[in-house]
C-alpha cells in the first residue's frame, strides 16, 4: 500500500511551487488574450500552394494600417490572420490585396467588437466562480452526515482548493505558452477549463466517498489510516480513468484541426493536473485540517 497521506508534506511542497510558479508566470506575461475577449477579427485562409510568409503578408497588407495585425499557421498551408476589428468592406478589401500574392480559400471569417468582447470576458469569469461555489455546496451537503472527526464543508473546500490549484496551473502554462508561442486564449479556453473543473472533482469526490464509507468500516484505524486505504482503493481506478481519456485526447491534438489544438491541449493538462491534485492533494488535505483541529 502506498503512503500518499504520510508523504503529504512532499505533495505540498510541489504543488506550492508548481502554483507560485505558474502565478509568476500569469503576473509577469499575463494571458494572451484572442478577439473573443478583446475584440477583433479573425481570417482564416487556406492556400493552394505554399502560403506567402508573414513579411509578405504584412506589407501586403499595410496600406491598410492594421492594428495588432498576427499571423499564425494553422496545419497545411493553412493561416490564421488576426487585427483589429474589420467591416465588410475591409475585409472584401483584404481579400482582395492577398489574392494578388497567391491563391486561396477562406475558410473562416469572424469578428467581435471590443464591448461584446468584455461582456464575454466577465461571463467567462462569473461562469467559473458559480461552478465553484456550486461546488462546495453540493458537497458540503452530500457529506453533511460525516462529521467526524472533519466537518463535512472542509470536505468541499479542500476540493476546491484542489479545483483552484488545476486552473492556476493550467492558467500559468498558457500564459508562457501566450508569451513564447503566441497561443490566445479564447472561449474555447475557458469550456475547457469548466469540463476540468467537472473532471478533476468527479475523481475527488470518489476518492472523498470511498473515505466516507470507510469510517465506520474501520473504527479500529486511525483517521490517517482511513484515509490512505481509500486513497489506495481509489487510485488504479482514476489513473486508468484519465489515461483512456489521454489518448483519445493526444488522438485529437494530432489529427484534429488547428482551431482546437491548444483547447484540447488545456483538457490534456486538466486530465493530468485533475488526477494528480485528486490524488496528492484534495485527500491530504483532510489530513491537514484534522491535525489543525487537534492543536
Amino acid at each position: 500500500m502506498f503512503k500518499i497521506i504520510q508523504k503529504r508534506k512532499i505533495w505540498f511542497w510541489l504543488s506550492g511551487a508548481l502554483v507560485v510558479l505558474s502565478l509568476a508566470a500569469f503576473s509577469i506575461f499575463g494571458l494572451n488574450l484572442g478577439i473573443d475577449f478583446t475584440g477583433g477579427s479573425l481570417l482564416e485562409l487556406q492556400f493552394k500552394q505554399t502560403p506567402p510568409d508573414n513579411n509578405q503578408i504584412t506589407e501586403n497588407l499595410s496600406e491598410f494600417n492594421l492594428k495588432s495585425l498576427s499571423i499564425q499557421p494553422a496545419g497545411d498551408n493553412s493561416l490564421i490572420i488576426r487585427t483589429s476589428s474589420l467591416n465588410e468592406e475591409e475585409h472584401q478589401a483584404i481579400l482582395a490585396s492577398l489574392a494578388d500574392l497567391t491563391e486561396f480559400q477562406e475558410l473562416r471569417f469572424d469578428s467581435i467588437g471590443p464591448i461584446i468582447g468584455q461582456e464575454l470576458k466577465e461571463k467567462a469569469i462569473y461562469s467559473i466562480i458559480v461552478v465553484l461555489i456550486a461546488i462546495i455546496l453540493y458537497i458540503a451537503y452530500a457529506f453533511k452526515k460525516v462529521s467526524q472527526p472533519v466537518e463535512s464543508w472542509k470536505y468541499g473546500l479542500s476540493a476546491i482548493i484542489a479545483l483552484a490549484h488545476d486552473i492556476i496551473i493550467i492558467t500559468g502554462v498558457f500564459a508562457v505558452l501566450g508569451k513564447f508561442m503566441e497561443v490566445q486564449v479564447d472561449t474555447y479556453f475557458v469550456t475547457a477549463l469548466l469540463t476540468v473543473l467537472g473532471f478533476s472533482v468527479h475523481d475527488t469526490i470518489v476518492t472523498f466517498d470511498r473515505t466516507r464509507e470507510n469510517l465506520p468500516r474501520h473504527q479500529d484505524k486511525t483517521f490517517e489510516e482511513v484515509v490512505n486505504l481509500s486513497v489506495n482503493e481509489t487510485i488504479i481506478r482514476s489513473i486508468n480513468t484519465s489515461f483512456t481519456t489521454l489518448i483519445v485526447l493526444i488522438a485529437i491534438f494530432l489529427f484534429g484541426g488547428a482551431t482546437i489544438k491548444y483547447f484540447v491541449l488545456a483538457l490534456m493538462l486538466g486530465a493530468v493536473v485533475g488526477t494528480y491534485s485528486s490524488i496528492f492533494l484534495a485527500s491530504p488535505l483532510l489530513m491537514f485540517w484534522y491535525k489543525l483541529k487537534r492543536y
